[in-house]
């Protein structure tokens, strides 16, 4: 496959996250269905944390069954932890420096910039999907590819939900230009990862990616339990957190049987 396919396949696998961003847009909601809608965008990115944590870790633990005291072990286990920690403190303390006057005043960060921090840690989970679409296209596998990209374009509308969902209590509705340099944030490393991918292959950067995006999302989930409870008490944040979470999992199921 050439370079230029490959890109276009991560062009289009990233692109689908569009598809859930107008529900930012959506109006005169009730406050309960508000609190569901964030439960379960929590739920879809919880599932995300758990996924990216899971193939985050793998490339950790085989260096570790060579030898706990390889250097390739070492390397592995400091750019997880390097990784996970800038991800999370860099977010803390951006938002800090940022919003501190307004926290003392008494307001919060809105949900715009919550659905902008929810977009930066899934746009570097993107990327490394796309690295993933790159060396299988590279690589020659081409079915493999094929697959890749319509599994991560399914999680990538579930992603674009999860963007919108904080912004749906936002009295104002977000422009159609915000969402989109939300959707290009979000969905539009998956296309620079696939060219990265084909170009080069690295375990430790692909681990480098995973760790950070895994880290972005500590930070978001803990606000939006926050909002959750805020928005909804908690059978019912309880039972969208479970319907988010189950339906993240069915779509990666779905990748799992087609490949």
């Amino acid at each position: 496959m050439s370079q230029t396919a490959a890109v276009a396949l991560g062009a289009i696998a990233g692109a689908t996250i569009f598809l859930g961003l107008p529900v930012a847009r959506m109006r005169g909601l009730p406050t309960a269905l508000q609190g569901f809608l964030n439960a379960f965008a929590t739920g879809i990115l919880v599932f995300l944390l758990w996924d990216i944590l899971s193939h985050a870790g793998a490339p950790v633990e085989s260096a570790l069954r060579k030898g706990s005291g390889s250097g390739e072990f070492i390397a592995m286990a400091a750019i997880f932890a390097v990784g996970v920690g800038a991800g999370l403190l860099v977010l803390v303390y951006s938002n800090r420096a940022i919003f501190g006057r307004l926290r003392h005043a008494g307001q919060t960060p809105g949900p715009r910039n919550l659905a902008m921090a929810i977009a930066t840690g899934l746009g570097l989970h993107n990327l490394s999907e796309g690295l993933a679409i790159g060396q299988s296209a590279r690589a020659g596998a081409i079915a493999f590819a094929g697959v890749l990209v319509v599994g991560f374009a399914l999680h990538n509308i579930t992603e674009g939900f999860g963007i919108a969902a904080p912004m749906t209590t936002d009295p104002k509705p977000a422009s159609w230009g915000f969402l989109g340099l939300a959707g290009l944030i979000g969905g539009g490393p998956t296309f620079i990862g696939t060219w990265i991918g084909y170009l080069a292959s690295s375990t430790y950067l692909s681990v480098a990616f995973l760790a950070v995006a895994a880290g972005a999302l500590l930070y978001v989930l803990n606000e939006l339990f926050h909002i959750g409870r805020r928005l909804c008490s908690p059978p019912q944040f309880a039972w969208g957190l479970l319907a988010g979470f189950l339906t993240a999992f069915a779509t990666d199921l779905l990748l799992t049987a087609v490949s």
